[in-house]
């Protein structure tokens, strides 16, 4: 249970960045909406302690405004703590019809970064990828962006590609794989 509050406090103070940043008032309050009713299900002698866990893990930082109010706010550390948590909840749309192009992720992640490795193949095939070798997937529609947030999360840009192709070599049992046919 622990763990499960930690993880949505750093969640909901990268949240609260994101508000900061937000420059749709809809999206402001929406997220200014959402955020206040998880914040009321925290424990206050919980949060204080976590923060305070949080402050000696150099997860979050105090800042004082000239009014003499303090915010918590996420260093660097704490905002990559979050993103993984983040990890958990991407999805992939898909589209109502098929662009007739393949996305391909290739990687060759030294064995140093094993763990990496295998939790993006982990994964990538979660997210519904299937297998054309053992370090090439292949999906049917658009999923850049969520490759590169796994990509940024497990710190291994270098060493992973991106690839959207028009056809391969038998690729007709993907298509029966992704029921595209």
């Amino acid at each position: 249970m622990k763990s499960v509050t930690k993880q949505k406090i750093l969640l909901l103070l990268l949240s609260g960045i994101a508000l900061g940043l937000s420059r749709s008032p809809k999206n402001y309050f929406r997220i200014l909406e959402s955020a206040a009713k998880e914040w009321k299900e925290i424990d206050r002698k919980r949060l204080i302690y976590l923060v305070r866990e949080f402050y000696n893990e150099r997860l979050v930082d105090y800042r004082e405004s000239e009014e003499g109010i303090v915010d918590i706010v996420l260093t660097k550390e704490g905002k990559k703590r979050a993103l993984k948590y983040q990890i958990d909840e991407i999805k992939i749309k898909k589209p109502e019809k098929w662009d007739a192009k393949w996305r391909m992720v290739i990687f060759d992640i030294p064995e140093k970064k094993k763990k990496a490795r295998e939790a993006l193949r982990k994964k990538i095939k979660e997210l519904g990828f299937k297998e054309l070798q053992k370090s090439v997937f292949v999906f049917p529609f658009e999923c850049e962006d969520e490759i590169d947030f796994i990509v940024e999360v497990f710190e291994i840009r270098n060493y992973v590609r991106f690839l959207k192709v028009e056809s391969f070599t038998n690729e007709e049992q993907f298509k029966l794989k992704f029921n595209l046919i």
